[in-house]
């Protein structure tokens, strides 16, 4: 993996790194306020196409330094692309990561060849009371609960994600691995992201979804805590679309089903 620093126009620095060969696909990774976790992802790809990752701002390896908005994380991803010498690229965003890139898309569809949005929450906000139900149940069925306060420390994080794995066996050794390394959770991005998204009109982001012209494979975890309902009206709007549920996973489907979501995105991206 060779690292880069990708400078923003703002003159702050995103850690960046690229793998593989082929054509280009960037990786948009969740929270907001996490890091790039793709190391597994990355190396099921590499084989068949260049891969590039990035920490969004504020985030991992990246300057830890506002301002924190969608707009200005579609600029640094417009930095990144434009880093890398590249004129169009693919998208794959996790999570939260899957909105950033499908914005991007719905801002600059010239740019963006194809679009992979997993383990996304839709385009409404409906699904949120139904996921913390889902998360506190799963949770007390594996003897863990919901952490209390307001910062996430490292133990509680990983008590926390062991619900984004379908198999209870080796959730708690998942989550751990997703930990590893740990930078830490940035509560101010997490917390200006996420009341930015809550104003996002979901009538008006499906009119745009339908004028999007760019190939685009959602990928679900069927065993995600996330309510995979709340993705309907982003499949139904868009106009290139396919989906693929993956019945042994939850909410990071290439680590519980490598296999199908590797042959799933890179056929999608052969197309």
């Amino acid at each position: 993996m060779e690292e880069h620093k990708v400078i923003a126009d703002d003159g702050r620095v995103l850690w960046a790194a690229e793998l593989g060969r082929g054509e280009p696909l960037v990786l948009c990774h969740g929270g907001p306020g996490l890091w790039d976790m793709f190391d597994g992802l990355a190396e099921l790809l590499a084989d068949r196409v260049r891969v590039i990752r990035w920490d969004q701002r504020g985030c991992g390896r990246s300057d830890h330094a506002g301002p924190y908005a969608v707009a200005r994380t579609l600029a640094d991803l417009d930095a990144v692309r434009v880093h890398f010498g590249l004129s169009r690229v693919a998208l794959l965003g996790h999570s939260w990561g899957a909105s950033v890139a499908l914005h991007y898309a719905l801002e600059h569809p010239d740019r963006v060849s194809s679009l992979v949005y997993v383990s996304g929450t839709g385009l409404g906000h409906d699904w949120r009371d139904e996921f913390r139900r889902n998360l506190a149940e799963r949770l007390a069925e594996r003897g863990e609960r919901l952490p209390e306060g307001g910062s996430i420390g490292r133990d509680a994080a990983v008590r926390l994600w062991t619900a984004d794995f379908a198999d209870p066996s080796t959730a708690r050794q998942r989550a751990e691995e997703l930990a590893t390394p740990w930078f830490g959770v940035n509560g101010e991005a997490h917390a200006a992201l996420t009341a930015e998204a809550r104003t996002w009109d979901e009538e008006e982001l499906v009119a745009r979804c339908r004028e999007l012209a760019v190939p685009t494979l959602i990928v679900d975890g069927a065993a995600d805590v996330r309510p995979r309902w709340a993705v309907d009206s982003l499949a139904e709007a868009l106009p290139d679309v396919a989906r693929v549920v993956l019945p042994g996973a939850g909410h990071v489907p290439w680590v519980e089903s490598p296999g199908s979501f590797g042959w799933a995105v890179l056929a999608h991206l052969a197309r």
